[in-house]
């Protein structure tokens, strides 16, 4: 039997190993499923028979490449900085890869040896990096193919909650690692290109900027930029575009409501709150307002953030029970971020019943013969489940089917590479439109960049 090695039993891999284990018996499969936890990694294997779990700890390297070498590919669902060891040992014991995470410097180093060793080694093929790239290019490409110019390009992305589920003022729900939502769009100015000019946008500044949009049967949603929309220009082939912007999907109304919280300074993650362990959440929001001798921590903030009685932010709020004296954060010395994220976890946790939701939103604007013309692309996937969620499918799933293809030699172009060849992107993707993962197309009349569409 092929064996597949799976490395961290985390979240995400539940789709990818269920995938897989369905595959087993008419692809000849092995999964070998290795986690830190050996009970986590039992959990997922769910008795299958043709899966065996087994504990590893990455950082004990005999143990790390005595696996690897068992080997035929390894797929890394651990955190991005992890996989490093592990595509080195890779090109030792001569093992093609894949993970959903971005491609870090280190790992673009390795390029050459992988090439020269003729390893393929594919990253970035979760949702968002992965799903987004190629349902990109494959519009892209199909522009091009019939001899149209790209002028606009814009995605958005949101992991958020399902509908049915949906039942907090900020109609949002944590998804997935709640501390990078709390860090959003920190680390510099969101940047990107309107109409051939470059714009930033500050931090402070990055939630007072949405673009609203439709999706048909969900309503109305609102984006905000992404820190770098100009990352992906040159491997897109994009470089004479004229609009190019990546932001993240929200209901509308919650990153102004979000903008609090950064005008107060709760998402700075730079220092140490003293005596933090023993704070209440009341002291937490106050430590942020100035002293009054008589006036109430609401009546400080409500005056500080210009907020009326009567504004559903202010009803937000308080629905997180931020000015609540016998709640206590716990936290040992931690930064404002952390307490945030921790206040939030509280009100936002997914319960056992609910279910999430991905949207993504292409907007592709091009020029053929003379004629201007844009496509619209939406996504939308709901969870079943807590095990398998929107997020855990549209992350696993295509690590999973990638593999299988790179295992089968469907996908033969060797090196370190991201998911934008039709030998990755075609097959993928009509393997995801068979299990619900669907990309409803629309031509419409160009519409270009819309100011009336932005606030801010």
């Amino acid at each position: 039997m092929r064996n597949i090695l799976i490395l961290g039993a985390g979240r995400s891999a539940s789709s990818l190993i269920r995938y897989l284990q369905n595959k087993s018996e008419s692809e000849n499969l092995h999964l070998t499923i290795a986690d830190i936890s050996l009970e986590l990694a039992q959990r997922k294997t769910n008795n299958h028979k043709n899966s065996t779990a087994i504990p590893l700890d990455i950082f004990d390297e005999n143990q790390r490449k005595s696996v690897i070498e068992k080997a035929d590919i390894v797929v890394s669902m651990l955190p991005a900085h992890l996989h490093i060891e592990i595509a080195k040992d890779c090109i030792v014991y001569k093992k093609n890869m894949v993970t959903a995470s971005y491609i870090s410097d280190a790992m673009q180093e390795l390029d050459a040896a992988a090439k020269e060793n003729n390893l393929i080694f594919m990253n970035e093929i979760g949702l968002d990096p992965g799903i987004d790239h190629m349902s990109a290019m494959k519009v892209i490409d199909e522009i091009r193919d019939k001899g149209g110019k790209m002028i606009l390009f814009e995605s958005f992305c949101g992991g958020l909650v399902a509908p049915e589920s949906d039942n907090n003022l900020w109609n949002y729900k944590f998804t997935w690692a709640p501390r990078n939502v709390v860090l959003a769009g920190q680390g510099g100015a969101a940047k990107f290109i309107q109409e051939g000019t470059y714009k930033y946008i500050p931090y402070h500044k990055l939630f007072r900027r949405t673009e609203f949009m439709e999706v048909e049967g969900f309503g109305r949603f609102e984006g905000y930029a992404n820190r770098d929309s100009l990352k992906y220009r040159s491997i897109y082939g994009l470089e004479d575009i004229l609009t190019l912007y990546r932001g993240t999907l929200r209901r509308v109304g919650f990153s102004k409501a979000w903008n609090m919280f950064v005008q107060l300074g709760m998402t700075d993650d730079t220092y140490i709150m003293d005596d933090s362990e023993n704070m209440s959440y009341r002291q937490f929001t106050n430590s942020f307002l100035p002293y009054h001798p008589t006036d109430s921590v609401e009546i400080k903030l409500r005056l500080n953030l210009k907020i009326d009685p009567d504004d559903v932010v202010w009803e937000k709020l308080m629905e997180l029970d931020i000015f609540n004296p016998n709640k206590i954060v716990g936290l040992k010395n931690a930064s404002p971020a952390q307490i945030l994220e921790k206040i939030l976890t509280d009100k936002w946790k997914l319960q056992p019943e609910d279910k999430d939701m991905i949207v993504m939103y292409h907007k592709f604007g091009y020029e053929i013969n003379g004629v201007k013309k844009q496509i619209d692309s939406k996504m939308v996937c709901i969870g079943d489940d807590q095990t398998y969620t929107a997020m855990a499918k549209t992350v696993g799933l295509p690590v999973a089917m990638a593999a299988l293809q790179i295992l089968n030699g469907n996908i033969k172009t060797p090196g370190v590479q991201l998911p934008i060849r039709k030998e990755v992107y075609l097959p993928i993707l009509k393997e995801l439109e068979e299990l619900g993962i669907i990309f409803n197309e629309k031509e419409m009349h160009y519409e270009g960049y819309n100011p009336n569409n932005v606030m801010g």
